[in-house]
């Protein structure tokens, strides 16, 4: 049997979730239709997503096509939830695009949409609700092509849109004027069908549906599908098209994993976490999809995890046993290339997490970093060790939140948005019995270093060096992203465990800059080092670190960096004047600008914080005809005061005061 893991994607209330359901109903997986409102529905299994009626964690059903087994991955569609897809993109080899007929394209489909297509992913497009009152056909087709891809191809029409008599009617390459046009949608892909449409010649059906199964595979064509998931019209032929048009295609797996790293081996099983989930007793149970080779029950397995700082962490442990997924659930013994089990006995593992290698494994994301902070206190304050190890443990499942002990206050957690932060309050009081209180969010900011600088600390025998370790550190800009380690010492000059400490708390030390914020995009040196056998620790040089790469980075100086989105925002043309002031106000810069005697558009980017300002205006500004879309993307220096943020960190910029903090944590000598 072969095998298919596609994922579906789509904007909030498109119908993700009831499109999985009539899949799986239609396939004759599930005999009984679930629903959304009825929190019946087989992927949205947890309380709050049953509660609130949407996903909220990627969750994987199956159902089988033939010959073809299908694991389908139901992601969130709400953009505060979008580390979950980030995790889902890594192990398809396929997706489903859903639109509503009515709302259309929204920003989040677009954003999807580019991610996708820059992957090359395989996508297919669903047009859902076209039974709903206000569903659109022909002008919807239009947004796509304009907002979303050029090269689609529409496989069916609709008949009496937006009426509960709603019909999808497959187009035939029987009649002329179809066949016409994915010709020659098809040439701007291929030369040779190109050339002999120029030439006068008519490619025959066959060829034609070849070339729609070729640049589908391929990443070039989306096939769109309007339909129902309410009604069933039009599902037949998406299953149809999934068994068709996105079958595994040879080689495509391995040449979407970026290049190994030098040294690093790529042969042998490999394999990705994606999800996590909690048994019935609290034991972590992982989903894990296998790139290469084969894991088995009671195999001894090491796990890679490339860690917020670029550095790669490993654990060691056992499977204790797996659960392959899919309608029959055939085997409980191993997993094989290509297929998805659930995995018992890693209590250490989280999302993201490769298995068997580190080959692949970038950490780069596909969408941008959360870009909010906020404070979590506990209502009753006997319960603040218990808040913070609850957040520590929803971390677990979602690596974008990074959580950080802020002494005397509470605990930072990172987060995308505030719907977020409702349903992580619902979980830790479901969950884990814990009233949290939040502040509110505020925008995380970056620092970069200015220039160069350096420092060193000798062991000294007259008590200038409370450590028993010499550190030297050089810190200066870097053109990539990220935290550079490097050495200009032999490795043998220490034992490789005070190396390690030592670049450890070199990353470490870089999530509070000058101004407290995380400092990316430099390079650190190791320049000098020394040891005292066998009275130095790896201890000694772990807090010493910190105070020497301080010492360098306040001598080199940084800038501190908001982040920014892009934006497009369309208007009324009596609506521009007004509309461009109120953004030249807020900041944003204005890149591009086109339109005509009715509507204008506006392309630039815009400081992040200031986005929802823009958007409570621009219904005034605009009568209520602006359409607004923006994304997360890059960031820019912070003109005016340099917003500073309460250090964790025991502050290594002020020696007595890092000193303290050492002996309070009983870390000092």
């Amino acid at each position: 049997m072969h095998i298919l893991n596609i994922g579906i994607l789509a904007h909030v209330d498109a119908g993700k979730t009831s499109l999985t359901e009539r899949l799986l109903f239609d396939t004759g997986t599930i005999d009984l239709l679930g629903s959304v409102d009825t929190g019946s529905t087989q992927t949205d299994t947890d309380d709050i997503e049953r509660r609130r009626g949407i996903t909220i964690r990627s969750a994987v059903a199956s159902f089988a096509v033939g010959a073809l087994q299908v694991n389908l991955i139901d992601t969130p569609g709400h953009s505060d939830f979008i580390a979950e897809v980030e995790r889902a993109l890594g192990v398809l080899d396929g997706a489903i695009l859903v639109l509503s007929a009515v709302e259309g394209v929204q920003a989040q489909t677009r954003v999807l949409m580019k991610t996708l297509r820059a992957m090359r992913l395989p996508t297919l497009i669903f047009v859902n609700k076209i039974d709903r009152a206000g569903a659109r056909h022909d002008g919807l087709v239009a947004d796509i092509r304009r907002k979303l891809a050029q090269q689609i191809i529409p496989m069916n029409t609709v008949r009496q849109a937006g009426s509960p008599d709603a019909r999808a009617v497959a187009n035939s390459l029987d009649d002329p004027d179809f066949h016409s046009r994915v010709a020659e949608t098809l040439g701007e892909n291929d030369d040779t069908l190109l050339a002999g449409l120029v030439a006068g010649a008519i490619p025959s059906g066959d060829r034609l549906l070849a070339g729609i199964r070729t640049q589908t595979a391929a990443g070039l064509l989306h096939p769109v599908f309007f339909g129902s998931a309410m009604t069933g019209q039009g599902v037949e032929a998406l299953i149809g098209g999934i068994s068709r048009l996105l079958p595994p295609v040879p080689g495509t797996e391995e040449s979407r994993l970026p290049s190994p790293a030098p040294g690093t081996e790529k042969d042998g099983p490999r394999g990705t976490v994606f999800a996590i989930e909690r048994g019935g007793t609290g034991e972590k149970i992982a989903y894990l999809r296998m790139h290469a080779g084969e894991v088995r029950a009671r195999q001894r397995i090491t796990s890679y995890r490339r860690e917020a700082d670029g550095g790669v962490s490993e654990e060691n442990g056992q499977i204790t046993a797996l659960q392959v997924v899919g309608p029959a659930r055939r085997d409980t013994r191993h997993l094989t290339a290509g297929n998805i089990a659930k995995v018992w006995g890693l209590p250490h593992i989280r999302v993201g997490d490769q298995i068997g290698s580190a080959y692949g494994l970038t950490g780069q994301p596909h969408f941008a970093p959360p870009t909010l902070e906020t404070l979590a206190r506990p209502k009753r304050a006997e319960q603040a060790a218990l808040l913070h190890a609850a957040l520590v443990n929803l971390a677990d499942r979602d690596p974008l939140i990074h959580t950080r002990a802020v002494p005397g206050e509470g605990t930072s957690v990172v987060l995308y948005g505030e719907v977020q932060k409702e349903v992580i309050a619902e979980t830790l009081f479901h969950d884990f019995g814990v009233e949290a209180v939040f502040e509110p969010s505020r925008t995380i900011y970056i620092e970069r270093p200015v220039g160069a600088g350096e420092a060193y600390e000798e062991i000294s025998r007259h008590g200038h060096n409370e450590f028993f370790a010499t550190v030297g550190l050089r810190i200066e800009p870097a053109a990539g992203p990220g935290i550079t380690f490097r050495r200009e010492v032999e490795r043998g000059s220490l034992p490789r465990p005070f190396h390690r400490a030592i670049e450890d708390a070199v990353r470490q030390t870089l999530g509070q800059g000058i101004y407290g914020w995380a400092v990316t995009d430099c390079a650190v040196t190791l320049t000098r080092t020394g040891y005292a056998p066998p009275i130095s620790t790896a201890g000694d040089f772990r807090n010493l670190t910190p105070l020497v790469l301080m010492r360098a980075l306040d001598t080199a100086g940084t800038r501190v960096y908001e982040p920014c989105h892009a934006f497009e925002v369309e208007v009324p043309s009596d609506g521009l004047s007004a509309v461009t002031a109120q953004l030249a106000a807020l900041g944003a810069d204005i890149r591009e600008s086109y339109g005509d005697t009715e509507t204008w558009s506006l392309r630039g980017d815009i400081p992040a914080r200031q986005v929802p300002e823009f958007e409570r205006h621009l219904p005034g500004l605009s009568h209520g005809e602006g359409v607004w879309w923006s994304r997360p993307y890059g960031d820019r220096r912070v003109s005016g005061p340099v917003p500073v943020r309460e250090r964790s960190d025991g502050n290594p910029l002020n020696r007595k005061e890092y000193l303290r903090y050492l002996a309070r944590r009983g870390t000092a000598r």
